[in-house]
């Protein structure tokens, strides 16, 4: 089983910190942040700057850490699919497998056709696009998400399962019995209590209000064994009260808790 360390579990990391990290962590990939979900979104700049783009290939190769996923597209009213495509093409130089889709627009058919349009370019790169439902966007619920998929019919989209907001949508774990499976290429593991805070709350929560796998209160190992046991498991787990700590610390807390929990539904990893 391949895991995952998501950008997100240490955001303050830069890109050639955030592979030091998943070595530390004892992952075999990393999730790399090279869009701004939001305009207001600061990141460092991958997309355009040569020196870095080199440097995270050979850093690759010297650690021997991939990128299994760069990150994030919203898709919002305000999107214009061209301006995606230097993103792709960084994501395929990188060997990424998947790109991370948001859908943040109420207008369905819009979304559709725009994940549709998205799709076909991320083929063009030999990336898959992962959607991911979100407790505070528009496409929040289990229903939405696979209502989108069907409707869009791209052979290269799947469903991503972020733990926290799959139990926060309200979402049960027999809802994904009735789920082709081949949608799912891989999940978000994370812990949280199970009580959810209010509405307000769900994103101060999911940008840094989460805990390592297995130390809180969610039916991580349930979730694990209700989806196919050979998908990757990316750990996206941003907890602000460890912050403190250095990047390569907390990525091998996070690796560690990880290991713990795969541990616990698989018998072995």
């Amino acid at each position: 089983m391949r895991t995952s360390l998501a950008h997100l579990t240490v955001l303050d990391a830069t890109p050639l910190e955030l592979l030091d990290a998943a070595l530390a962590g004892g992952f075999q990939s990393a999730g790399l942040r090279i869009v701004p979900p939001m305009p207001t979104d600061k990141i460092v700049e991958v997309i355009g700057n040569e020196p870095l783009i080199r440097d995270l290939i050979r850093k690759m190769s010297d650690t021997g850490i991939d990128i299994w996923d760069v990150e994030a597209v919203w898709l919002t009213p305000d999107t214009e699919i061209s301006s995606l495509l230097p993103a792709l093409e960084v994501g395929q130089r990188l060997g990424a497998r998947h790109l991370l889709v948001v859908g943040h627009d109420p207008d369905f058919n819009r979304l559709a056709d725009n994940f549709s349009k998205l799709c076909e370019e991320c083929r063009k790169y030999h990336l898959g696009a992962a959607l991911e439902m979100m407790s505070y966007v528009e496409l929040r619920t289990l229903q939405q998400a696979v209502k989108l998929l069907q409707t869009t019919g791209q052979n290269n989209a799947s469903l991503l399962i972020d733990a926290l907001h799959f139990f926060r949508s309200g979402a049960k774990l027999e809802d994904l019995r009735s789920i082709d499976p081949t949608y799912f290429k891989y999940l978000h593991l994370c812990d949280a209590p199970l009580n959810s805070p209010s509405v307000d709350g769900l994103r101060a929560e999911g940008r840094g209000g989460r805990t390592y796998p297995g130390e809180a209160e969610l039916p991580l190992v349930d979730l694990l064994k209700a989806l196919p046991s050979h998908i990757g498991v990316a750990v996206e787990a941003p907890n602000a009260t460890l912050s403190h700590l250095p990047v390569a610390e907390r990525a091998k807390r996070c690796g560690d808790a990880t290991r713990r929990v795969l541990k616990d539904a698989y018998g072995s990893i």
